[in-house]
């Protein structure tokens, strides 16, 4: 039994992916005890760096939303500063058979200016967008399906070529189905407020570019990869006194009289607070004896699951491939490769580490597609080939390949998920000294991940025993 030192909040994170790490470093800002468990034997989650035949490569998110400040902060805050890096060349779709140039002036797919999209979208394509305007306004209510509405306005054909990639990228999952208030807010107000939704991505164009100094680059990476930031956030919260325990996964979670009771595999831990930064179905699982009606609600939620490929070359070898960070790839097209990244052209930092090799990676997996990952690595390796030698003419083989599964990796963000989240966050209110943080919540990416831990520890210190213990021990 680890009882807690007299007079000092002692809270217990679950969960050692970016929100929890986040989470546990926020915590330790008013000098609260901190204690993270997490069930496996690495911290960060779906952050994680490796090594492909020498080089220093990622193997899952490689970058960060840069124009929200909580990743690109926090990154900061632990002494990574110096290593924030934009990615360098820019991106294409491969549809039609050829690789196109990305669009740009679009909010996710949805253009600003119709005539950008000649060649991805066909001339019957363009002129159903024309028609925009001329149709009677559409309702989005309290949510609708991003690749719904948008399909009601300009067409399928947007959608399919465009959004879908674009929002598929983020997901892995169905553009019609996933909520537009949750996954792009700002096209749900440009569609709430505008008879034309034309007109509302040109208004959001416009303001953006009155507001110059909000510009920079919109993702940003880390020389070494995102791989180190989680690492980076644990050294910080070591630093500042926090107990770190890996391969300690929690079992059950039960309220006592005047604290909570976190029993893992091999003890028993007594907290004044618990943030459960787990999975949607863990947090579920741990909620069903104090929480049933957010046990349930978290039940609910869908994930996705996807593999990422990464293989080297002999850099030689790829010498005619055109410079590009990589390209994306709609599902109507019916490749099997998702997306691909060309990681020695996108990051410096890879190619300063292996100069003689060249690194890139496809992705693989769709929300219901999930069959692809039941096959072996090989498979996976040679399916991405074969795709990479429609898409750019490669018919080198990779000196080295690396196939990183991330099963049930990305929870889904269907029309009434923000309905869900609240239903959770009340019932979980509830109970006293606990809250929920993670990529389940409001959103997936890195800094909607570090938001979201944040809130649930300003919460915890907010709650009244915790502040009036905190609050003591400040007057001391």
């Amino acid at each position: 039994m680890d009882n807690a030192v007299a007079g000092t909040p002692h809270i217990v994170v679950v969960g050692g992916g970016i929100a929890g790490l986040a989470a546990a470093h926020r915590l330790l800002e008013p000098g609260v005890r901190v204690t993270l468990l997490e069930a496996t034997d690495r911290l960060g989650g779906k952050l994680e760096s490796g090594e492909i035949a020498g080089a220093r490569v990622d193997l899952g998110a490689e970058s960060m939303l840069a124009r929200r400040p909580e990743a690109v902060g926090l990154a900061r805050e632990v002494g990574l500063g110096e290593r924030l890096r934009a990615p360098s060349a820019t991106a294409a779709i491969w549809t039609r058979g050829e690789l196109r140039p990305m669009p740009k002036g679009h909010v996710m797919g949805v253009p600003a200016d119709p005539a950008s999209l000649s060649g991805i979208v066909s001339a019957e394509g363009l002129a159903r967008i024309a028609q925009d305007r001329e149709l009677a306004r559409t309702e989005v209510g309290d949510d609708v399906g991003v690749g719904e509405f948008v399909a009601r306005r300009l067409g399928r054909e947007v959608v399919d070529r465009l959004v879908e990639p674009l929002l598929g990228g983020v997901y892995a999952g169905d553009a019609y189905r996933i909520s537009m208030r949750a996954a792009v807010p700002q096209l749900f107000e440009a569609a709430r407020g505008h008879a034309s939704l034309l007109d509302g991505v040109q208004d959001l164009q416009a303001k953006a570019a009155a507001r110059p100094q909000e510009g920079g680059p919109v993702f940003m990476g880390l020389d070494g990869g995102m791989g180190t930031l989680p690492l980076a956030v644990a050294d910080a919260v070591r630093a500042k006194g926090g107990v770190i325990r890996t391969e300690a996964p929690v079992v059950a979670l039960s309220r006592t009289a005047d604290s909570w009771r976190i029993r893992t595999d091999h003890e028993v831990i007594e907290a004044d607070g618990v943030v459960l930064a787990a999975p949607a179905w863990s947090a579920s699982a741990l909620l069903a004896a104090e929480s049933p009606a957010a046990a349930a609600e978290l039940a609910g939620v869908e994930y996705a699951s996807m593999a990422l490929v990464t293989m080297a070359f002999r850099r030689a070898d790829l010498e005619h491939l055109e410079r590009s960070s990589g390209f994306l790839v709609p599902s109507v097209d019916g490749r099997t490769i998702k997306a691909s990244t060309f990681s020695s052209y996108k990051w410096q930092w890879v190619t300063d580490g292996a100069p003689d090799l060249f690194v890139l990676r496809t992705s693989i997996g769709r929300y219901g597609e999930e069959q692809h990952l039941e096959r072996d690595d090989a498979d996976l390796v040679d399916m991405s080939l074969r795709d990479l030698g429609d898409a750019v003419g490669l018919a080198a083989k990779p000196v080295a390949s690396e196939v990183t599964r991330w099963t049930g990796g990305l929870p889904q963000y269907p029309v009434g998920h923000l309905a869900r989240v609240a239903r959770v966050r009340a019932a979980v209110a509830e109970l006293p000294a606990l809250r929920v943080c993670g990529a389940a919540y409001d959103g997936v990416g890195i800094p909607a991940c570090i938001a979201s831990a944040r809130r649930a520890a300003d919460e915890i210190i907010a709650t009244s025993t915790l502040a009036r213990n905190t609050q003591r021990d400040a007057g001391q």
